[in-house]
């Protein structure tokens, strides 16, 4: 019986002493800013920083995070019987006033005033999910022809 106990105690101190070595290690690589990314207030003569392309609150044109209460502007189509619905997306202010560089997250292609990406926007109870499927250059009614 003296020796199940030594077991369960060595068990025991052996499963601390890896949960101490793991937030040891993982702390310390979040505080060496593989965590979380501090944001920035956007003010004069200051760009906000770029998220990755896809993740939440971020700008699909551009890729900026996006501020609590800032909007995306785009144009949502009816869904005509099926469960998806098309959508064109212009950008968010920071890049439609000209801070930051309007890009294609498909093709790569900069963007124009004029040109938008083209999405299909699923919507599900309580939240919808966008997938981008391209600019009006590669998505456009010319998309055979190559690039410009």
């Amino acid at each position: 019986m003296g020796s199940f106990f030594q077991a369960l105690a060595g068990v025991i101190i052996g499963a601390l002493f890896l949960w101490f070595g793991y937030s040891l290690f993982f702390g310390a690589l979040n505080s060496a800013g593989g965590g979380r990314i501090p944001r920035t207030r956007r003010g004069k003569g200051r760009h906000r920083e770029a998220g990755f392309p896809g993740a939440p609150r971020t700008c699909p044109v551009c890729s900026a995070r996006l501020e609590r209460g800032e909007r995306v502007k785009s144009a949502a189509f009816p869904a005509m019987g099926r469960a998806d619905r098309m959508m064109h997306i212009s950008g968010c202010p920071c890049c439609l006033e000209g801070d930051r560089e309007r890009s294609c997250p498909v093709c790569g292609h900069v963007l124009e005033e004029h040109e938008i990406l083209i999405a299909r926007m699923f919507e599900r109870p309580g939240r919808s999910h966008v997938h981008v499927l391209g600019c009006s250059r590669c998505r456009g009614p010319h998309s055979a022809q190559p690039p410009r």
